[in-house]
């Protein structure tokens, strides 16, 4: 049996001392120097009692005092090692004022397989967690401990371990439960170091290179300004440049969310050059900028009429497209819906009469920026809306661009050549222009490379055509159709004597003194030279006797050079287009027609014949659908009044010269049954007479498009009648007053009239 031992107390409240610990302790409390002072009388020996938050511990440690004395910094002290475990018992008195106990003294459990695995793991952990700190002799005497309760008492040394759990260790007398708390604990302490010492190396490298980066940014700044290369002054300071900019709310508060992202991301990270281009793009778009319009009417249509010779209707409607944008701004946007105009003009006509120049004469009678948007031959939708910022080498759309190059946010955008817009696997164009142009929409248009809205309320958008017959129903259900058919010959004169001799004559390096055109001569070119609805071809014959012009300058001949009819042929050689119409219709069979092309208007021949052989028709020139029905029609409504004659016995044939031309409307019906009526009669065609008009099998004259483009061909050509249907006659409002007075229009109801009227008078022989 284990003998009691009778001991004084030593408390200690700020440690505990284990079995094998030497460890110095002050004598700065009274019962802590009465201990001391009663173990000289029982061997120096003492038992060291934990004393945690005013209650002692039911274990204490036996220890031996082995010296006591002072410490460096005066103070008495004594220095105790401990010995053994030892269960407090009862209090009994002893000599002078320390607390005597009985103390039984505990011996360790017996050594198992299990605390020997035990052992081992937890010596391992002690080794690393010493190397770490590199404690290498303290390391080396671990290493030399074999006994498992001794290993374990070493735990008094852990600066990890808190007071109560070294309570917890000295009141445990079993080794086995002793290192199983230590593992446990120790463990924790491990994966929290570890946890602690990540964090510790990413914030250090993280610091490391952020102080590297800033460092070799510095350098490179120092090294652009020796150089001369540095950056333009406020282009990396995005920030200030955003909040200065004057910006709609929503667009500010886009553009400082990328900022953000661009102060976050490093110079490496390829997104932070989208960001900055998309900042540059948002910064250069003209948000607050808008140019005021003119309130002069008057000098607005004199602008107008200084520019262009003619299209009084298309003057008329943008006049109308002022009176009332200048009351709205009178008024105040916000009593009359806030959203612009909304007008949407599209100029259709041919070739060559003047639709992209007339939108700079809008532009510039309005006081308005200009921006000319090609469209023709356009098939990607991302060339309107934008691509999406994701893609390499995105850019905004052309809308967009074409507000940052006008630098105001109501220019006149003209949207060239709408009709020959086309869609493929990348996406219909037409139907991205839908919401720019519809005026319920286009407030907030957002393009794919921005994605914030922008405001096109304000901008007069002009499209140009040539033919609405192939621009997408729901785009042209979006626009306000103004056609420009043309110019008369008169026209063509004072357009070409206004404005295209002076620009021609400047272009060949002439002085308007040099040369000399009569009106006569300039008609020649208009007339016989060239035939079209613009004025393009005119303007490149003026071109070509400049040219000549120039060189007979430069040859010698004395300024200016006189240019008149006659002196037309040298220049130009002979007239290329002469009337023809009476040469062609002196044959029965043949009947002249008017027709409608992507240039314009045309005269058009029908040409029939009959001859011996199996009864049958035969069409020829690339007929169209329409106009084969046309034929059959014709026929079949002359067989039923009796004037085919002996057609019905014969081989027909039916022509339209220009066969490699594809040809097809519905306008050619009165035209064929007058060549038809014309060949079974054997009486010609009057060749003054031009006609167009759809016809029915009872004959009656069905109304018909394009009666101004039409008309104006005629006169052109020559012709001095025409017939059309009766429902067109109002058509014949929008005719120029020049050209009415020299055609006579016919309007008719029915084919008889069209046969009496077109048609020579019989023969006096014919009865024979």
């Amino acid at each position: 049996m284990t003998e009691t031992l009778k001991l004084p107390v030593l408390p200690l409240a700020d440690s505990v001392v284990l079995p094998g610990m030497v460890v110095p302790v002050r004598l700065d409390q009274p019962e802590i120097q009465a201990a001391v002072d009663a173990a000289n009388s029982v061997d120096r020996q003492v038992l060291v009692v934990p004393r945690l938050d005013g209650k002692y511990a039911a274990v204490g440690t036996v220890a031996v005092l082995e010296q006591v004395g002072r410490l460096p910094s005066g103070e008495k002290a004594a220095v105790v090692r401990g010995e053994g475990r030892a269960q407090i018992g009862s209090g009994v008195t002893g000599p002078g004022a320390a607390l005597w106990v009985e103390a039984t003294p505990v011996e360790d459990g017996p050594v198992t397989g299990r605390t020997t695995e035990l052992a081992k793991e937890y010596k391992s952990l002690v080794i690393g967690i010493l190397q770490q700190r590199g404690a290498w002799q303290v390391v080396d005497s671990v290493q030399q401990i074999t006994d498992p309760g001794q290993l374990a008492d070493t735990a008094g040394w852990a600066s990890y371990l808190d007071l109560e759990h070294k309570a917890q260790l000295l009141a445990e007398t079993d080794v086995t439960a002793r290192l199983e708390l230590l593992l446990e604990w120790t463990k924790a302490h491990v994966a929290e170091q570890e946890v602690s010492e990540k964090i510790a190396t990413d914030v250090r490298e993280g610091v490391e290179k952020t102080q590297r980066e800033f460092l070799l940014r510095q350098q490179l700044a120092a090294i652009r300004k020796e150089l001369g290369e540095g950056e333009p002054e406020g282009s990396d300071d995005y920030r200030a440049r955003v909040e200065a900019a004057e910006l709609p709310d929503d667009v500010r508060k886009a553009a400082l969310k990328e900022v953000d992202k661009l102060e976050r991301s490093s110079d490496q990270n390829p997104e932070a050059g989208w960001i900055r281009t998309w900042l540059d793009t948002v910064l250069d778009i003209p948000w607050s900028t808008r140019t005021e319009d003119t309130d002069d009417l008057v000098a607005a249509r004199a602008v107008l009429d200084a520019d262009h010779a003619g299209l009084d209707d298309v003057k008329e409607r943008l006049v109308e497209f002022l009176a009332v944008r200048a009351r709205r701004e009178r008024k105040g946007k916000e009593k009359v819906g806030g959203r612009g105009s909304g007008a949407v003009l599209s100029l259709v006509g041919p070739p060559g009469v003047g639709k992209t120049s007339l939108g700079e004469s809008v532009a510039h009678a309005l006081g308005r920026k200009f921006v000319r948007v090609a469209l023709g031959g356009v098939r990607d939708e991302a060339e309107i809306r934008g691509h999406r910022r994701t893609y390499v080498g995105a850019l905004p759309g052309r809308i967009v661009r074409a507000i940052r190059e006008a630098g105001s946010m109501n220019p006149v955008v003209l949207l060239d050549e709408i009709d020959k817009v086309g869609s493929d696997f990348r996406g219909d164009p037409t139907a991205a222009l839908l919401e720019v142009l519809d005026p319920a929409q286009n407030h907030t248009f957002r393009d794919h490379y921005l994605e914030v809205d922008l405001d096109l309320s304000d901008v007069l958008f002009l499209g140009t055509a040539n033919s609405y017959d192939t621009i997408p129903g729901p785009l042209l259900d979006r626009m306000e159709l103004v056609t420009l058919d043309g110019y008369t010959e008169a026209e063509k004169v004072a357009i070409a004597r206004d404005h295209l001799l002076p620009r021609q004559v400047e272009k060949a390096g002439l002085e308007p003194s040099d040369v000399e055109f009569t009106d006569v001569a300039l008609s020649m070119i208009a007339a016989e030279y060239t035939r079209e609805a613009g004025v393009r071809q005119l303007e490149r014959g003026l071109a070509k006797v400049l040219r000549k012009a120039a060189v007979q300058l430069d040859s010698g001949t004395e300024a200016p050079v006189h240019v008149d009819a006659d002196a037309l042929v040298g220049y130009l050689g002979r007239p290329k287009f002469t009337p023809e119409s009476a040469e062609r219709t002196s044959t029965p069979g043949v009947a002249t027609g008017l027709a409608v092309t992507g240039a314009g208007g045309d005269v058009l021949f029908i040409e029939a014949t009959a001859m011996e052989g199996e009864p049958g028709l035969t069409l020829t020139g690339q007929l169209g659908d329409v106009m084969k029905e046309s034929v059959s029609i014709a026929l079949s409504y002359l067989r039923s009044k009796g004037l085919a004659g002996d057609l019905a016995q014969r081989k027909l044939h039916v022509h339209v010269p220009a066969g490699a031309v594809p040809k097809d409307g519905p306008s050619a019906g009165i035209t064929m049954t007058t060549a038809l009526a014309s060949l079974a009669s054997g009486r010609p065609v009057r060749s003054s007479v031009g006609m167009t008009g759809e016809v029915t099998l009872q004959g009656k004259v069905l109304p018909i498009g394009g009666v101004k483009q039409k008309l104006l061909a005629a006169h052109r050509a020559g012709l001095t009648d025409v017939i059309i249907p009766k429902r067109n006659e109002p058509d014949l409002d929008d005719l120029p007053e020049s050209v009415r007075g020299e055609l006579r229009v016919h309007p008719v109801a029915d084919v008889s009239e069209v046969l009496e009227l077109a048609l020579e008078p019989a023969p006096v022989s014919a009865a024979a």
